[in-house]
């Protein structure tokens, strides 16, 4: 089991290094939210072919957690039915993360899942 300083580290290195950071060409569908409590703010774009995620990015501004949790949503969804990733839970999102976040910070966590739900 890994230490809380590992997951840290972890976390600050994806914060830092922030994967599919960016536009996305030949996007096919987005989705853009702001966390009503905070400033957080991001936009998701995907290319979907034949139902299936083929490539996502993210851009916007967030704390750590919600862009952490993006970021890691947008490499996780991809070669996912579009139809599947929508239905992804918080427990998803916990397994993700490889931590449960506590209930004060949740919203920052599923910022980008329930940005994923909105895509059209």
């Amino acid at each position: 089991m890994k230490t809380d300083s590992i997951y840290k580290e972890e976390i600050m290195e994806i914060y830092s290094e922030k994967p599919n950071f960016g536009k996305l060409e030949g996007k096919t569908h987005e989705a853009k939210l702001k966390n009503p409590g905070c400033e957080d703010e991001f936009k998701i774009e995907l290319k979907v072919e034949g139902g299936k995620i083929k490539d996502a990015k993210f851009t916007g501004k967030g704390c750590v957690i919600s862009t952490v949790s993006t970021a890691i949503l947008t490499e996780k969804i991809k070669g996912m039915r579009l139809s599947d990733a929508q239905r992804m839970s918080k427990k998803d999102m916990d397994k993700f993360l490889g931590m449960e976040v506590i209930p004060t910070r949740m919203k920052c966590e599923l910022l980008g899942l329930e940005i994923l739900k909105r895509v059209k």
